[in-house]
């Protein structure tokens, strides 16, 4: 079997990026940003994931982390949609509730090519923010990656107080579900659609 990677160069005035995905990896990292939070997130999500992600990011933290933040979701949405190629064979749905300590979150996804996120945080007056990195944050990161990658996205906090907790299963349970959802099913011929595309 092809091994599936998406390699991916993006240089802007406010951050300079490289990124290489592989989507049959073993769930190795190596990972530089200068937002230490989210490099952080993206070992969990690539351990959970079974993937191997690389990662290279300077960007303009002095003024925020806004821009790094973003820029590192467009590329790994372009890279793992590079990775997917034409999608053929693959189980194209996933899904997972991840646990941890006092948050539950459940994602599930599409790979329909139709990028669309549906963010839900069930009870946001118990959570206790933090300074490092915000559900804004998060939401910005997830809505930049579906637009880029065509992912039908839906993330449910369903109850959490720590944010950290929060994220981290976000993180895990967007890797597992993607890792069901990339899978290859000897049972699918070509794609998984009535319409022979996604």
């Amino acid at each position: 079997m092809k091994i599936r990677k998406g390699c991916i160069k993006r240089k802007t005035s406010e951050t300079n990026i490289t990124m290489e995905i592989n989507l049959d990896g073993s769930g190795k990292s190596k990972i530089k940003t200068t937002i230490n939070f989210l490099g952080h997130m993206l070992n969990l999500f690539t351990k959970h994931g079974l993937f191997d992600l690389k990662l290279k990011c300077v960007g303009d933290i002095e003024v925020d982390g806004h821009h790094t933040n973003e820029d590192i979701g467009i590329c790994l949405g372009q890279a793992i949609k590079m990775a997917l190629s034409d999608k053929a064979g693959i189980k194209r749905f996933g899904f997972a509730s991840v646990p941890m300590d006092e948050a539950l979150i459940e994602v599930s996804l599409d790979l329909s090519g139709r990028p669309y996120l549906k963010f839900t945080v069930h009870s946001p007056q118990s959570i206790v923010h933090s300074k490092e990195y915000s559900l804004n944050y998060l939401k910005q990161f997830l809505q930049a990656l579906v637009s880029n990658a065509g992912i039908t996205l839906h993330v449910e906090i369903i109850y959490g107080e720590d944010l950290h907790h929060i994220i981290e299963a976000v993180f895990k349970a967007f890797g597992r579900a993607l890792k069901e959802a990339v899978t290859i099913d000897p049972r699918v011929k070509g794609i998984l659609s009535t319409k022979g595309v996604l």
